[in-house]
């Protein structure tokens, strides 16, 4: 099944502005049927949850309906799905809840391949209990996180492993089955980022092997808020710093105050709308999205190897986006001008590929690239051949 590209950018009212947009890795624009929801939720009764009132029985309604779409996209339960305000609130929460029973001589596990949403909070509360903190390189010069990588770096005191699903900044996605396998045998717990490859890939926590796992609906057309999942028996056993009168039930038992409403419908229209990528799907919400991110990884491919084809043609152009198995991601350096420069002059041509390290500050280190980055290309659903080409184009006017 092909996508119907224009189909759905009929759907998203920012495309109306004429941009070429490569900027989806920091967040998509928003589809109408989210804003619908979000605005629905707003313009009807709605109070803190219960089933006494009408506002309280819409509330409890969109929370019901939020967990379970967020736990067919993801591949878990219900009753496993966290809502917070953020992926990095959520990893902070669960690292300082974990690190209660973490102490010297205890080892944590993170990667130079992560966004420093999925290092500096495992570092910090690691910091904190006394325990180390051993670092797992990748290969700069293919982008490969390899199982050997994590697996050298392990040892009999470590308590958890945390590994990002697919890199923010050059796409690479690691064998995570394989990296669960090596991070389990060494008894440790193995925390998945996810938000990058949320957007782009079907999401099965127990194929996955994950222990835990984070993601970010307004990376795939939702509004601005965290997910957290993770095994049911881990998430009960966990004891997070709570008030008082608060449910200590799981999943409420980690959700601090009341929950953003609003925004949980918004997420649970844009798992709707992935699942409508392909209208021929039928069967499950989960069958349809599989269905649905099939015909993406296709579309997203096939773009990705035109643009591949088209740097290459232009020529003093480095990209540094190179693993066998990657998201439609690339990262790039243009010879003689800075990333920053490179970014402003697009913009003026009507083209939004923005330029820096994208908050993975290690990776862009590890690539000699410092914390200025790269030029960095990423494809949405919405993202057209149109598109690809009004970015070469840019590219191959710009002054050297």
């Amino acid at each position: 099944m092909a996508l119907d590209v224009a189909a759905i950018r009929a759907h998203v009212p920012a495309l109306k502005s004429g941009t070429a947009r490569f900027d989806a890795p920091g967040g998509t624009q928003t589809p109408q049927p989210v804003i619908d929801a979000i605005a629905s939720a707003l313009t009807t009764p709605l109070a803190n949850r219960g089933r006494n009132t009408e506002g309280e029985r819409n509330a409890d309604r969109i929370v019901s309906g939020a967990r379970s779409a967020l736990a067919d996209l993801l591949g878990t339960t219900p009753g496993t799905v966290v809502f917070g305000r953020s992926a990095t609130q959520l990893v902070y929460d669960l690292s300082r809840t974990l690190a209660k029973d973490w102490g010297p001589g205890d080892e944590v596990v993170v990667t130079r391949l992560d966004h420093d949403s999925n290092i500096r909070p495992w570092v910090q509360a690691a910091e904190s209990a006394g325990a180390t903190v051993r670092w797992a390189d990748f290969d700069p010069a293919t982008g490969e996180l390899r199982p050997e990588h994590v697996e050298a770096v392990l040892s009999p005191r470590t308590r958890l492993v945390a590994v990002t699903a697919a890199s923010n900044l050059i796409g690479t996605m690691p064998d995570l089955p394989a990296l669960a396998a090596v991070v389990h045998a060494a008894g440790a717990l193995f925390h998945v980022d996810a938000v990058h490859y949320a957007s782009h890939a079907v999401v099965d926590l127990a194929a996955i092997g994950a222990d835990t796992l984070v993601c970010s609906p307004y990376k795939f057309f939702g509004p601005h808020l965290g997910v957290l999942t993770g095994r049911a028996e881990l998430l009960e056993s966990l004891r997070p710093d709570k008030l008082l009168p608060s449910a200590d039930t799981v999943p409420e038992r980690f959700e601090l105050g009341t929950l953003p409403y609003e925004l949980m419908a918004g997420a649970g229209a844009a798992v709707d709308f992935l699942a409508g990528l392909d209208p021929r799907a039928r069967g499950s919400r989960r069958d349809r999205l599989v269905a649905s991110f099939a015909a993406l990884e296709a579309h997203e491919d096939a773009l990705r190897e035109r643009i591949e084809r088209g740097l290459s043609d232009l020529g003093g152009i480095t990209v540094y986006s190179r693993a066998a198995r990657r998201t439609p991601t690339l990262l790039f350096t243009v010879a003689g001008l800075r990333p920053a420069d490179v970014y402003r002059e697009l913009a003026e041509r009507g083209v939004d590929a923005p330029a820096g390290s994208f908050y993975a500050v290690e990776a862009s280190r590890r690539l000699g690239l410092g914390d200025e980055g790269g030029v960095r290309v990423g494809l949405a659903p919405y993202s057209s051949a149109d598109d690809v080409d009004r970015l070469l184009t840019a590219l191959d006017s710009l002054p050297r």
